[in-house]
């Protein structure tokens, strides 16, 4: 091999030259590439920007109505509800009624031989199909035997069915499916009259009304042994929502009425009054002695005030709910307060009975003093009037009752229990429109306080008002409540 050549300058320049030219061009090239794939991430990250626009607007377009907000991140599969759907369902609270299915004995022939088909012992092939027994209105002829003494001394009939009134031509069990129509399903009387002539049962809603009064006269034990015992409880919800009273020739005018909701645990109870004010809402909360819990309605900061027998606790749902009523035209403010007030309430989630107040006191006071403070300097910088104005002055006013929960465990962050609590009667006002006389009032918060205590207690409604209704026909002293029916310690009639 010749070596001279690289001893030779010229020759040494030119292979530095030419490796110069290849790393500018490696170089080149390498530039290149790098802008390529900045190119390619600012495409991804467009794609992303967008998708996450396309989300929003099917959001916005076939989501669910809720005041929930979306979260930040995605849930983990392991994390997502079960998904659900129309495929089977269990049903562990319907009675199982064995159906057998056999071939006739002349379809017992063998399809390849002809020879005789025999049953294989114990070999069956099961499915399952839900069905309904056809409801029918029936009328029962009662014969009540008599009898007589040889002594013709005299004559002893043998009793009759019970009734809810003497001469009563309908029987208990029928009231109550009544009962369970109007007031667990919000079904209206004159609805029902037609449906019960449709099956063959003449009646007109006036009769179905008189039979729900007679009903409910062996219920006001229990009813009232059931607001007795809310109002002894140390925390309670309080809420209230309109009724109407509708004019039946009896009344000059329709006049709007309030159903006042109270809701302890597994308990509620409704009255319904003629007014709002404040001896209504003396009616409904008594003597009471501990924590109302309730929106900022004036009637129960000044009957606390002037009773001094409890204190009001307010509701930081319907904080949240102001700011996201003026989301639209201030976003910016009313995400922030909701911010603050989702944090709460995810303390509220992890916390336990037993850690509550520990959680709340190192976790949760930060959180609403913070919020305070932003309201407290945002407050000089928007106009009174406006949406934000409002609802800032809604949670600046409220702070004594809003913070109030983060120094006892036992008081809860809202009033939803309460709210939730008169979702039925909404209903009912919606289909029925309201009562027709005072007494109408009186049987309605009856009706719906056993419905809906029984509910919260997770009986049946229709199994815990027969109960009731068994026990006062012995004895119309007689209580029931949800939590002795559930335990099944039903008194026994004095």
């Amino acid at each position: 091999m010749d070596f001279s050549k690289e001893k030779s300058l010229n020759y040494l320049r030119a292979v530095a030259q030419l490796q110069f030219d290849e790393l500018a061009r490696l170089r080149a090239e390498n530039d290149q590439l790098r802008g390529r794939l900045g190119e390619a991430a600012g495409v991804a990250e467009e794609n992303a920007h967008l998708k996450e626009l396309v989300a929003k607007q099917q959001h916005a377009l076939f989501g669910k109505k809720t005041e929930r907000q979306s979260r930040s991140t995605p849930k983990d599969k392991a994390d997502r509800q079960p998904q659900t759907g129309h495929g089977p369902r269990e049903q562990p609270e319907l009675e199982r009624v064995p159906v057998r299915h056999e071939l006739p004995a002349d379809q017992r022939v063998c399809p390849c031989c002809q020879g005789d088909l025999v049953e294989l012992a114990g070999q069956v092939e099961s499915s399952e199909l839900v069905s309904v027994t056809e409801s029918a209105y029936i009328l029962e002829i009662h014969l009540q035997q008599k009898y007589r003494c040889a002594c013709n001394g005299s004559i002893v009939t043998a009793p009759g069915p019970r009734r809810l009134v003497a001469g009563g031509r309908y029987s208990p069990s029928l009231v109550i499916e009544v009962a369970m129509a109007k007031y667990a399903d919000h079904l209206p009387l004159e609805r029902q009259a037609h449906i019960m002539k449709r099956d063959g049962l003449r009646v007109d809603s006036q009769t179905l009304w008189d039979q729900l009064d007679l009903l409910a006269d062996y219920l006001q034990a229990t009813y009232e042994a059931i607001i007795a015992e809310i109002l002894t409880h140390p925390v309670i919800h309080a809420d209230e929502t309109r009724w109407q009273l509708m004019a039946n020739g009896k009344t000059t005018e329709n006049k709007r009425f309030q159903c006042w909701g109270l809701v302890a645990p597994e308990l509620v109870a409704y009255r319904i009054l003629d007014s709002r004010s404040a001896e209504a809402g003396k009616v409904v909360l008594g003597d009471y002695q501990g924590i109302v819990m309730a929106d900022a309605y004036t009637v129960y900061q000044n009957l606390a005030a002037e009773s001094g027998g409890f204190v009001v606790a307010n509701c930081w749902a319907h904080v949240r709910r102001k700011f996201l009523d003026c989301k639209e035209n201030f976003p910016t403010e009313s995400l922030v307060a909701a911010d603050f007030i989702k944090g709460m309430y995810a303390v509220e989630r992890e916390a336990t009975q037993d850690t509550r107040l520990a959680l709340r006191q190192a976790n949760t006071r930060p959180l609403v003093d913070q919020l305070m403070d932003w309201a407290r300097a945002t407050r000089p910088k928007v106009l009174p009037r406006s949406g934000i104005g409002e609802a800032l002055g809604y949670l600046l006013n409220q702070e004594a009752g809003l913070r109030r929960f983060l120094g006892d465990a036992r008081i809860p962050i809202d009033n939803n229990p309460c709210e939730r609590a008169l979702r039925g009667v909404v209903l009912g006002r919606k289909n029925h429109y309201g009562s027709r006389s005072r007494r109408g009032t009186e049987v309605a918060a009856i009706l719906y306080t056993i419905m809906e205590s029984a509910k919260l207690a997770d009986v049946s409604p229709r199994a815990y008002l027969r109960a009731i209704v068994d026990l006062a026909m012995q004895d119309p002293r007689a209580v029931l409540t949800p939590a002795s029916f559930k335990a099944g310690l039903a008194p026994a009639p004095a």
